[in-house]
């Protein structure tokens, strides 16, 4: 199983920096959430796109997420990550385009 997350190009090239992704959403840390926003499929991201990220003009990422040994909770259909994402988590980036 891969859950997805969308995430700003250069939030992605900060976190190859320091080696974790802390980003829950669109102007949101994980500290200031609790949580990383994740979805269960494309078609659940897209809707996230739509509802929050349409307005934005700077690069999005797709990263593909392996859970396996992180604290994933489903809540209201959508994979919530408890934690940082470790860079060594996200399987494959790709540009996301609506």
């Amino acid at each position: 199983m891969t859950i997805h997350h969308l995430a700003l190009r250069t939030d992605w090239e900060n976190a190859q920096k320091t080696g974790e992704y802390r980003i829950s959403t669109l102007g949101r840390t994980l500290d200031q959430e609790g949580f990383i926003h994740c979805s269960r499929d494309l078609t659940q991201l897209h809707g996230v796109h739509t509802a929050f990220y349409s307005h934005i003009t700077e690069a999005l990422l797709i990263l593909d997420i392996d859970p396996a040994g992180l604290d994933i909770r489903l809540e209201n259909g959508f994979p919530h990550l408890y934690g940082p994402l470790p860079i060594t988590a996200v399987t494959t980036t790709r540009p996301y385009t609506p």
